[in-house]
């Protein structure tokens, strides 16, 4: 079973077991409570539905096909088969251990075989896995298989780099940390030169390639 496949499955049967919009009210405040204030006060009686409000945004991504996102595509690119790449892609996720912000940026290339998609969908597919719980290694991974997956291109390659604030105000307290992870796959993986010349590009302003 493939990876889309068994995240679809997955996804399925998380929805079918969520809890209401009432359920994770309360939960909130028996966290406030827990916390060792009173969420019958002015200022928390309305935080429950704040945070479930929020909640549906910060993980929005549970409810988003990220196969689905690619799923149109053009082929009328007049035999362009050159690096496409999609550089500083905003990323706000939410660390998996100890629920802590995840902010950095998205670098996203792919090699084309056949076919293109359009690149608000690459920026689309950080944003469906990103608005979810996760940690950074796994986000990684999970961008650059589906567009493996789904676009079939001769190579795939991601790069995060994220500051992760559970690290920055908690923990170790160590700001301006970031930590950078890759996948490289097919002619990123295989061909040196291919890949030297994608780290090139990561390095290079907007600028130089305009007038290049």
């Amino acid at each position: 079973m493939n990876v889309i496949v068994s995240q679809s499955k997955l996804r399925s049967q998380l929805v079918a077991d969520r809890p209401s919009r009432k359920e994770a009210e309360a939960a909130v405040r028996t966290l406030l409570r827990w916390a060792g204030d009173d969420p019958g006060r002015e200022g928390l009686r309305d935080t429950p539905a704040r945070v479930a409000r929020a909640y549906e945004e910060f993980f929005a991504g549970y409810a988003t096909d990220p196969a689905a996102l690619l799923a149109r595509t053009f082929e009328e690119v007049e035999g362009y088969d050159e690096i496409v790449l999609l550089r500083n892609i905003r990323l706000e996720s939410v660390c998996e251990h100890h629920m802590a912000p995840i902010i950095g940026r998205v670098h996203v290339a792919y090699l084309p075989a056949h076919r293109v998609v359009g690149i608000s969908k690459l920026a689309r597919i950080v944003e469906a896995y990103g608005k979810r719980l996760q940690i950074q290694e796994k986000l990684t991974a999970q961008i650059a298989s589906t567009i493996n997956e789904v676009l079939e291109p001769r190579g795939v390659a991601v790069v995060i780099e994220a500051a992760h604030q559970c690290m920055t105000t908690r923990g170790v307290h160590k700001p301006g940390v970031t930590m950078t992870t890759s996948r490289m796959l097919g002619a990123f993986r295989d061909d040196p030169a291919t890949r030297r010349e994608f780290l090139a590009m990561l390095q290079t302003s907007p600028a130089d390639h305009c007038h290049g």
